[in-house]
């Protein structure tokens, strides 16, 4: 006869004290995740990164075909992103500004997939700004005529091979049916428009870049010196 063994149960503190260690280590993990990796897309298409209860909000209007905008993203991104966004202190939020058609389809690239994926889009898209903006230069009559003949699905989609930036978006892992959906979505296309003209008419956007802290517009801010200045003043206690 085989006899059933007996499992006995931990004690009842043993098990409350694993318990709540594991609460413990969970919070810890929770607290200790940066918030630059909260993303999110506002009502008007936004991404927002950063915490939602910063004491400083950075808005920056951006075109992607603005060499200013490419080297503030550049110069910007690893102090912005770990001594202010990932400690809480800023969260920034990033509005396009349209310039050319160009413009357009490298701010439809930058959206795809998930917010998540917004700021890895963004800073590659600048990073290769030299690259891209070359091979569009350097483009045939032929080539650039075509990018404003046929239907509209067509004519972003051959400016995004030709420029490159179909390609690059590709070696990120998107596909191709991937790129073509976000070439062609009505929803984001309107969001960047959108975008456009509230800072056109509404935030009186002059040029690019262009940033605002807590509403009011920063003067003279297309160095990240400039800016960083403006936030840790906005930081200060009051």
């Amino acid at each position: 006869m085989i006899k059933t063994p007996v499992l006995r149960s931990q004690p009842i503190a043993r098990r409350a004290a694993i318990t709540l260690f594991s609460g413990a280590a969970m919070l810890l993990l929770t607290a200790a995740a940066p918030w630059s990796s909260t993303v999110s897309r506002n009502s008007i298409g936004a991404h927002v990164i950063g915490n939602p209860a910063a004491k400083v909000t950075l808005v920056e209007y951006f075109s992607y075909t603005c060499g200013a905008c490419g080297r503030f993203a550049i110069s910007s991104d690893a102090p912005l992103t770990s001594d202010y966004v990932s400690k809480g202190l800023v969260q920034v939020e990033y509005r396009n500004m349209l310039r050319d058609p160009l413009d357009m389809v490298a701010a439809l690239l930058a959206r795809c997939g998930r917010a998540s994926a917004f700021h890895g889009n963004h800073q590659a898209i600048f990073a290769a700004q030299p690259a891209w903006i070359g091979k569009v230069q350097a483009a045939s009559e032929a080539q650039q005529k075509s990018w404003y003949d046929g239907p509209v699905n067509q004519r972003t989609k051959r400016i995004a091979t030709d420029s490159g930036l179909f390609a690059l978006m590709q070696a990120r892992g998107y596909s191709e049916a991937q790129l073509d959906a976000c070439l062609t979505s009505e929803a984001a296309t309107s969001a960047v428009i959108g975008m456009t003209n509230i800072g056109q008419n509404t935030d009186h956007v002059r040029g690019t870049p262009s940033f605002f802290i807590n509403g009011k517009q920063v003067v003279n801010s297309v160095e990240w010196s400039a800016v960083k200045s403006a936030l840790d003043l906005a930081l200060k206690p009051v």
